[in-house]
């Protein structure tokens, strides 16, 4: 055996070294596949969060609306004011 020649130890640690070094980067890929998702699903929270906001003031008005009109009779919304009675007797 001449010197050039890698020992068993040498050729082991070298394939070692080299299954390592790519499930290193294996590992890296995947981190930021996770990253970006994690990224995507923060991002779809504040567009939720955007929405809930829309449809909680929404509901404020409609209470407010409800809250502040006469005990038994009530307007109905887009049709010029028009008066409903909301008494159930007939």
């Amino acid at each position: 055996m001449s010197q050039s020649d890698p020992s068993f130890f040498e050729r082991e640690r070298d394939r070692l070294s080299a299954e390592i070094t790519s499930g290193f980067e294996e590992l890296l890929s995947s981190s930021n596949v996770l990253n970006r998702k994690l990224e995507e699903v923060l991002g779809m929270t504040r567009e939720y969060e955007t929405i809930a906001s829309l449809w909680q003031s929404f509901h404020q008005l409609m209470r407010g609306q409800r809250d502040g009109v006469l005990e038994d009779r009530t307007t109905v919304p887009g049709t010029g004011a028009h008066i409903v009675s909301t008494n159930s007797k007939r």
